[in-house]
């Protein structure tokens, strides 16, 4: 059995758009980025975690396998998170409005012989947002809980001027990547 080691609908809505069956499972990982910690890095280790503490829940299961994801804008070395609240998504956007960042989604799979990893780097190019798009967007409430402070799925798209990469890893779970790691390859 495959556990989803997130509650993230996005994520579950993703493995489901690929047929994979699977169960998901609450796990309660502390996203904190360690100070020197370079960010491809700080994803990775949260992925694993998530997988791990997920494993620790049903690993007891005779074939479970569980699928741990993190997903993180990156602009200049900085790791943009989840904003606390309309100020701070509000900032993160002027930050990337017009520029390129990276979007780094890492997954971990973990059963009980072995822990692999898939990772999938995206960039991305905002086009020039004003004030009153961004003010419009945090306003929608769309922004939060998510990194970068943005849905690519949703009305954000249209912010994207350009992108390179994984379109489902910037949405959180890198679709080719995940079938990869599951198929064994």
């Amino acid at each position: 059995m495959l556990y989803l080691a997130s509650q993230s609908p996005r994520r579950r809505e993703l493995l489901g758009q690929i047929g994979v069956e699977h169960r998901t499972l609450d796990v309660e990982v502390a996203e904190v980025h360690r100070p020197g910690e370079a960010p491809e890095a700080y994803v990775s280790r949260v992925a694993r975690d998530k997988a791990r503490a997920g494993f620790a829940l049903v690993g007891a299961e005779p074939i479970a396998r569980v699928l741990g994801a993190d997903t993180e804008v990156i602009l200049d070395g900085t790791v943009f998170g989840k904003p606390r609240d309309a100020v701070d998504a509000a900032a993160m956007l002027r930050r990337l409005s017009g520029v390129e960042h990276r979007v780094v989604s890492s997954v971990w799979l973990i059963d009980a012989d072995r822990e692999r990893e898939a990772v999938a780097v995206s960039t991305v190019r905002f086009a020039r947002l004003s004030d009153a798009v961004i003010a419009a967007y945090v306003e929608s409430g769309e922004c939060f809980g998510k990194a970068g402070a943005y849905a690519i799925q949703g009305r954000a798209a249209a912010f994207v001027a350009h992108l390179s990469g994984s379109y489902s890893g910037v949405m959180g779970l890198p679709l080719y990547e995940t079938s990869q790691l599951l198929a064994g390859q």
